[in-house]
């Protein structure tokens, strides 16, 4: 009988290898494949090709992106983790929408940090490198009207974070970079929605003038004028999006009203 127990050990230690080693190579692949699938959804999710309010199962990700259930797990969570998307118990999952709160909250930091940033910018400055990134903000492509957007957007948030970069704060520069990311998705909704392009006048050009130049003062004047316009802007095609997809009603209460201002 000790023997029977000691012969059954082994088989046992001889059978685990295989299964740790099937679990091992298991792991990574679905890893993989759901970060694969995290990342396209959070692109379509950003560019509003996935409107805010959207709802989908588990299913339908897995039939989309062809991956298995861990690995569609792994993505959602992901998704979920980040706010772009939140779980309906036994409904599946839901886009997060957007309000005009985040609107509000987003360009409200975006005010304060820009003209922080082009301060500390002024004089540091590579002109070649703003014109070809404020080039590339006007320039108008014979595409759909949503790889327009994209391609606005791009360009204006490399514009953006040069001249975070050139502050030299590495915090600051994170910051915004975060915030722009946001954005993107307000304006793909405002904008891209509507079918229109951003128009961003000559305020890119006058920063670059008094960035090098080392004018702090005026630079961070435009840099705060430029986001209070662009929020205006990106505010009314936000609110008429949100109108026209009946995703979410853009209500905004009053203090009168017992709602928060």
């Amino acid at each position: 009988m000790p023997e029977q127990r000691g012969a059954m050990t082994t088989r046992d230690d001889r059978s685990r290898p295989a299964r740790s080693m099937a679990t091992v190579l298991a792991v990574p692949d679905a890893t993989r494949k759901g970060n694969q699938a995290y990342d396209l959804m959070r692109r379509e999710i950003v560019a509003c090709r996935l409107l805010p309010g959207t709802r989908f199962t588990e299913a339908e990700v897995m039939e989309r992106f062809e991956i298995g259930k861990a690995s569609c797990r792994i993505a959602l969570q992901r998704l979920a983790q980040e706010g772009f998307v939140s779980s309906m118990p036994r409904h599946g999952y839901r886009v997060s929408p957007v309000t005009v709160k985040d609107v509000d909250e987003v360009f409200a930091l975006r005010m304060e940090l820009e003209p922080l940033a082009a301060r500390g910018a002024a004089g540091r400055v590579n002109r070649a490198h703003l014109e070809r990134l404020e080039q590339a903000c006007r320039r108008k492509i014979t595409v759909e009207m949503g790889n327009q957007i994209d391609f606005f957007l791009e360009a204006n948030r490399g514009f953006h974070l040069a001249i975070a970069a050139a502050a030299g704060n590495g915090r600051l520069y994170r910051t915004l970079s975060g915030l722009l990311d946001e954005m993107t998705r307000l304006v793909a909704l405002g904008f891209g929605v509507q079918g229109v392009r951003p128009n961003i006048e000559n305020d890119h050009t006058a920063m670059i003038e008094h960035l090098v130049a080392g004018d702090a003062d005026s630079a961070a004047l435009v840099a705060r004028r430029h986001v209070e316009t662009f929020r205006d802007m990106t505010l009314e095609k936000v609110i008429a999006s949100l109108r026209d997809t009946a995703v979410v009603a853009p209500v905004r209460t009053s203090r009168a009203e017992g709602g928060e201002p």
